[in-house]
């Protein structure tokens, strides 16, 4: 692989070990040293050292066939999720609001054209796309998306789209420039978004803005539902409340943390809840569970 950047400062080993990381893809969880040379487009003396390397630090394990990841990988992605204490925060108020809806919700953060999840709480729910920590979806045809790229001035928001998706999902909905803005434009105007089958049938949602102590959005909230269970006017009219509320609670947790002395991002007092991160006990490993 031909060096990335001519800077003095970059690390070519260390973006070599992260792209041997990134190499392993769902549904492939062991794969060979031939497979995994090739996906993260290294030779195979230099993606075998890497392995090992990998392996003595307990984040892949040689197995029958290859390799595969162990869940300390799970700790590069929880770093970030904890250093922020967003679900913390945002754990009590989802769980509760997964509880009076009876259906799963998430947080997403956005990364380039893409959404991110972050956070979530599940249902058994079978529908079309798996999610976990980690996800990432096409920004746009997701009402998480929507919410986080409605928060951005519209030229930055036309221009954050522009660049490629990661997440190797083609949507239902691709809309040009003009009605990328004028779904903005509304998302804007009610502070809430909604989609409707757009990222991939039977998925349904709607997303709301969780808010720092400036106003500023950090992340977006939504409650997800399969279509053929759930009418709009259901989604909107009596699930769309109670996320709002939520989101607004969380939001106000999260000023009150940023207001502590020195920055102590605690569980306010009251929710009795330990820390935590994005990935509950109750959720079941087979869900299927979409973000838009």
């Amino acid at each position: 692989m031909a060096r990335r950047d001519i800077s003095p400062d970059f690390i070519e080993a260390l973006a070599r070990g992260l792209d041997v990381i990134r190499a392993f893809r769902p549904r492939q969880p062991v794969m060979s040293l031939a497979a995994v040379a090739n996906a993260s487009d290294l030779a195979r003396p230099t993606a075998r050292r890497i392995l090992l390397t990998l392996e003595q630090m307990g984040y892949v394990r040689a197995v029958a066939g290859g390799y595969e990841l162990t869940p300390r990988v799970l700790d590069l992605g929880m770093s970030y999720v904890l250093s922020h204490n967003l679900w913390e925060i945002a754990r009590p108020h989802m769980e509760d609001l997964v509880a009076r809806t009876h259906e799963s919700s998430s947080i997403a953060q956005l990364d380039g054209s893409d959404i991110v999840y972050v956070a979530r709480v599940a249902v058994p729910k079978i529908v079309t796309l798996a999610v976990t920590i980690g996800t990432r979806f096409p920004a746009m045809p997701t009402s998480l998306g929507k919410v986080l790229l409605a928060a951005l001035a519209p030229a930055e928001a036309e221009r954050v789209l522009t660049e490629p998706s990661r997440s190797g999902i083609v949507p239902r909905w691709e809309p040009a420039a003009p009605a990328r803005a004028a779904a903005l434009r509304e998302v804007r105007a009610r502070g809430w978004a909604l989609t409707d089958e757009q990222l991939a049938p039977g998925i349904r949602s709607v997303a709301a803005p969780l808010r720092d102590g400036d106003g500023r959005v950090i992340a977006a909230m939504n409650v997800t539902v399969h279509a053929a269970e759930t009418p709009l006017e259901v989604l909107t009219g009596e699930y769309l409340p109670l996320l709002l509320a939520a989101a607004g609670a969380i939001s106000a947790d999260w000023a009150a943390c940023q207001a502590a002395p020195q920055m102590r991002a605690e569980v306010p007092a009251g929710h009795g809840h330990g820390a935590g991160y994005a990935a509950p006990p109750r959720e079941p490993v087979a869900v299927a569970e979409p973000a838009p």
